[in-house]
């Protein structure tokens, strides 16, 4: 890696404590001993860091690796170098995620941008907010009347947290984040430049004019909540908008008014939830998935990238597509409309030229 880094390093490891720590076995001769610095992937690391090898094509690098440690498989551990320690997992990479987080572990949520302790003078916390301790609040950050901010919560710079806002113990509100209308559990993370609590787009249309909706739900995000940078969550219009315990929502995704996403869920990046959608618990919905009002997704139910759902998904399956069905019927009717058009540009070919 290179000599600079943005994240400190918390701390380093001997062998024998990452052996410790995720079950590794080391192989014969081993220097149990030796410690370790940093992470680096397998072709950049150096002699202070640990690396891992968990696929075929990164093999050849590991016949050439500077690392001082690599956790991979028997598969790939006759590949090693001599001098590189070499430690068996049976998930190499979850093990090396295992360190990593200790190592840098202040990558793992929003950090203040200004080195702040406690409230910055430059910050702007309403007489009637409520602050516990150690709570942290960059520069130009705001915190509005009656807001309540629990102990060890980070609030980053030019974020901005709304009248009666609760927010738990531990999380962390990245900068230039508008929270509104919220009510935020304990160790949630959000990124920065997302905007939660903000109107749902609720209107009557008519010929002569369309009438808003006044919106007057809340958002409710439950505990171990990650929200990535970029994404929009409406509040409710006439009930809350929920977001379950432990749900990861990437960067850039739209939460419409009024839905309900169960515990667990994974909503990958540019995803688009229209009002009143349900997903259940663990579901996963791929890249760019886009949702009808008023749909349901069952538990455990899993959407393609770039699938468009249409009507209800049953718990439990695989759909994909547009409009999207399940997985086997959507690719059974890819490979027809494959055939078709090739059938056809062969009878265009076999055509005789028209004079």
């Amino acid at each position: 890696m290179t000599e600079f880094s943005f994240f400190a390093r918390t701390t380093d490891f001997s062998v024998a404590e990452i052996v410790s720590m995720t079950g590794a076995e080391p192989c014969e001769g081993a220097d149990l001993s030796r410690r370790l610095t940093g992470i680096a992937p397998i072709d950049q690391a150096g002699a202070g860091d640990l690396s891992f090898v968990s696929e075929a094509k990164f093999a050849a690098a590991l016949k050439s690796t500077q690392a001082g440690a690599v956790l991979t498989t028997e598969r790939f551990a006759k590949h090693a170098p001599d001098g590189v320690t070499v430690l068996l997992a049976r998930k190499p990479y979850d093990a090396f995620v295992t360190i990593a987080r200790n190592i840098y572990s202040a990558a793992l949520r929003p950090t203040s941008t200004f080195g702040t302790v406690g409230v910055s003078p430059g910050a702007m916390v309403h007489p009637s907010a409520q602050l516990a301790d150690n709570v942290t609040v960059d520069p130009f950050a705001v915190i509005g009347p009656s807001a309540r901010i629990g102990a060890g919560t980070l609030i980053g710079a030019h974020a901005v947290i709304g009248p009666g806002v609760r927010i738990g113990n531990d999380c962390a509100i990245g900068a230039n984040c508008s929270v509104t209308s919220t009510h935020i559990g304990d160790r949630v993370i959000i990124h920065p430049g997302c905007d939660i609590g903000q109107d749902g787009f609720g209107y009557l249309l008519n010929p002569a004019g369309h009438t808003k909706v006044p919106q007057i739900g809340s958002v409710v995000i439950h505990d171990d909540v990650e929200i990535g940078s970029g994404t929009r969550i409406d509040r409710g219009g006439i009930r809350d908008t929920v977001i379950g315990e432990g749900t990861k929502i990437d960067n850039l995704c739209q939460i419409g008014h009024n839905c309900i996403v169960g515990r667990h869920c994974i909503i990958v990046a540019q995803s688009g939830l229209s009002g009143s959608v349900t997903l259940e618990d663990f579901v996963v919905l791929g890249p760019r998935t886009g949702i009808i009002p008023h749909t349901t997704v069952g538990k455990g139910a899993i959407t393609a990238a770039r699938s468009t759902v249409y009507g209800n998904v049953p718990a439990g399956e695989f759909w994909g597509g547009f409009p999207a069905k399940p997985k086997k019927q959507w690719l059974r009717e890819v490979v027809a409309l494959e055939q078709l058009a090739a059938r056809a540009r062969k009878k265009s070919a076999d055509r005789p030229d028209e004079t």
